[in-house]
């Protein structure tokens, strides 16, 4: 996002057009260096006429300046002349004393004058480049009058009406907000310090956003941002992601849940993690562990819960209950792979896809009865995240 500012004071006159020939305003698609608006010119105007009636006037002094050197150069001339045949005569009966210093003096003050006119005549230079000079600050002040857009891209927020006074300071005023090609779009994502070493450019990135409720849009990892942040002693680092947005659906300033693709699997099966940490209460309805290798009811399922994605060792194991055709729950030994936080990979002997696996339970009319969730491949492809 580019913020586009005014560089001089003075008031709004007018907005431009896009290239459809409408007034410029949010949503107006604008190219790199359409008209956004113009302020009143007339102060600027005269200024640089002032400077450029300055740089006329500092010229002709100049030529005045470089004329009057010449008359030095031929007076000093005329003096070294008339000095030269003084010293061949002498003082003498021919010349007397009184007119050899005379011709004397009058080439040591024409050597004089000539310095002079050299200074006045750099100084006069000096002056032209002075007035020069402004007048390129007052003409530049003046092009100022008319805002441009330094990027092509589209107006999100226009920020000052036509009247409107706009006051240069330190800071220039706000005017306009416009968005880069919106085809191209950053996200950008803070990643805590323990799972920055994680991230990698050009890694896979799915996000959602609450704009679109269940599609998913895919991008990748541009770059790490060296800078961290610290809130609260918690040290983050700005992830940019970079995602195509070729319909245009996605806007500047949405919110965005993402995760990044640390590993990918394909076709495995994925079981909620709640079923991987649910087990009876005693007294319930359970079979007797065995048969399918499994282990008592008693014993705890093992589900290791990690941010994001991560890799699980292979000899960590898990505990799921399924239910059988009589509608009694049995224990079933399997072995946990990647998981995202919502969903875990496990593999094992008696699995099936579409298999019901216990999640919880909900007690009614005193009786507690499990909960059943079929699990099949949670993404295409059984994809981990």
């Amino acid at each position: 996002v580019v913020d586009v500012g005014a560089q001089v004071a003075g008031q709004i006159l007018s907005f431009g057009t896009d290239s459809h020939g409408k007034v410029v305003d949010y949503g107006s698609l604008v190219e790199e260096g359409t008209v956004l608006a113009r302020i009143d010119d007339s102060l600027y105007s005269a200024e640089a006429a002032q400077a450029e009636a300055q740089v006329h006037s500092a010229r002709a002094n100049l030529q005045r300046a470089e004329a009057d050197l010449e008359q030095l150069k031929a007076k000093l001339q005329q003096a070294e002349r008339d000095w030269k045949r003084a010293q061949k005569l002498g003082p003498s009966e021919a010349l007397s004393q009184a007119s050899y210093d005379s011709y004397q003096s009058a080439y040591e003050v024409a050597q004089a004058n000539l310095a002079v006119g050299r200074a006045a005549v750099l100084q006069a230079k000096a002056g032209v480049a002075q007035a020069e000079a402004a007048l390129r600050r007052a003409q530049r002040n003046l092009s100022y009058c008319t805002i441009r857009s330094p990027v092509k891209g589209v107006i999100i927020d226009r920020r000052v009406n036509i009247g409107q006074t706009v006051v240069a300071s330190l800071n220039a005023p706000s005017l306009f907000l416009i968005a880069r090609d919106l085809r191209r779009i950053q996200v950008w994502v803070a990643v805590n310090e323990a799972d920055i070493g994680k991230i990698r450019p050009g890694q896979p990135v799915s996000f959602t956003v609450d704009a679109f409720p269940g599609q998913v849009f895919r991008g990748e990892v541009g770059k790490v941002r060296l800078n961290a942040s610290m809130t609260q002693n918690v040290v983050t680092y700005t992830v940019e992601v970079v995602a195509d947005n070729s319909d245009g659906r996605l806007l500047p300033y949405l919110s965005a849940n993402v995760r990044f693709e640390l590993e990918n699997r394909q076709g495995v099966l994925l079981v909620p993690n709640a079923a991987l940490r649910w087990k009876p209460q005693p007294g319930q309805n359970a079979a007797a562990p065995g048969g399918d290798g499994g282990k008592s009811p008693s014993e705890p399922g093992v589900s290791k819960e990690v941010r994001g994605v991560s890799r699980v060792s292979d000899k960590d194991l898990g505990m799921l209950w399924v239910a059988d055709n009589g509608g009694r729950i049995r224990p079933l030994r399997v072995r946990v792979g990647l998981s995202d936080g919502l969903k875990t990979e496990v593999s094992g002997e008696g699995l099936a896809e579409g298999m019901e696996v216990v999640v919880g339970q909900q007690v009614s009319a005193g009786q507690a009865k499990g909960q059943v969730s079929p699990f099949t491949p949670s993404f295409p492809g059984g994809r981990g995240r």
